[in-house]
């Protein structure tokens, strides 16, 4: 997804740990897993991208404890990881109840800006906004979540935040209702969702799920497929008592952590996409 192989070793390490925080946990350790064409790409390279790994690990407090590296066609890297919370502590992506808000913390696209940084499309201010989020750790998050007492949480990756969601609320046995104006993306990939620059996995996410939407007049291809961009090392996405959203909105906030009300959790099933 990026050219820059520190950048590629940062954005592993942080997608690799983001389960820990989503359930809640402390990072402990960390077990390399690298694919590398040996003689084929300078080891300097490889260099790098370990590099970023370990100083992203640094960052999140994980100590990286060795690993496994085999000779392969195409650079691969990421983390094998552990971490520590206690049993009853765990946050599941099965704890929701009726009435819960729903909570983002981090803007939707990065699938589809990554389509377009391959494209030649993306400015480089662009790319380093994307890179920004990507690396950045869901551990301030996942703190001020903890502190709160949230019902469930899951971070938002591969199936983007409509199959994350609906991982949340059949697990609940709910249905969920989302507000698209609520949801944050990044401006740029709306334009280029418009112009069908999306990645195959955005696409697929879409299919899979249609049988499980309702989406309301006016909102139309370029906005679910949005709402279905595979994201790499997405936000958390929360559900929260009512009585409690806005001490963990001020409490995100206060940690300098996107807090977007998205839609709630309901009675019935399916996901129910409103304006």
């Amino acid at each position: 997804m990026v050219d820059d192989p520190y950048q590629f070793g940062q954005i592993a390490v942080a997608n690799a740990v983001s389960d820990l925080y989503a359930m809640g946990a402390t990072p402990l350790t960390g077990l390399n897993i690298v694919g590398f064409p040996i003689g084929k790409v300078s080891n300097d390279v490889l260099s790098a991208i370990l590099l970023g790994g370990a100083d992203k690990a640094a960052e999140a407090r994980l100590t990286v404890v060795g690993g496994h590296t085999v000779d392969d066609a195409e650079p691969k890297f990421g983390m094998a990881v552990t971490g520590l919370v206690a049993p009853s502590r765990v946050v599941t992506n099965a704890g929701g109840k009726a009435g819960d808000r729903l909570v983002l913390t981090k803007p939707l696209g990065v699938g589809i800006l990554s389509t377009a940084i391959k494209q030649g499309l993306a400015s480089p201010e662009l790319v380093a906004r994307a890179v920004e989020s990507m690396a950045a750790l869901n551990r301030a998050a996942s703190e001020v979540m903890v502190r709160v007492g949230v019902h469930a949480a899951t971070d938002v990756t591969g199936f983007g935040l409509l199959g994350h969601l609906a991982e949340m609320a059949n697990g609940a046995g709910l249905g969920a209702q989302i507000h698209f104006s609520a949801v944050p993306v990044f401006p740029e990939a709306w334009e280029f969702a418009k112009q069908d620059v999306v990645p195959g996995g955005t696409e697929q996410n879409l299919e899979f799920l249609r049988p499980q939407l309702r989406v309301a007049p006016g909102l139309g291809l370029p906005e679910q497929l949005l709402l279905a961009d595979a994201q790499t090392s997405g936000g958390l996405l929360i559900a929260v008592a009512p009585e409690r959203l806005s001490e963990l909105v001020m409490g995100l906030e206060d940690a300098g952590v996107l807090a977007a009300e998205i839609g709630e959790l309901v009675p019935g099933r399916g996901i129910a996409i409103s304006p």
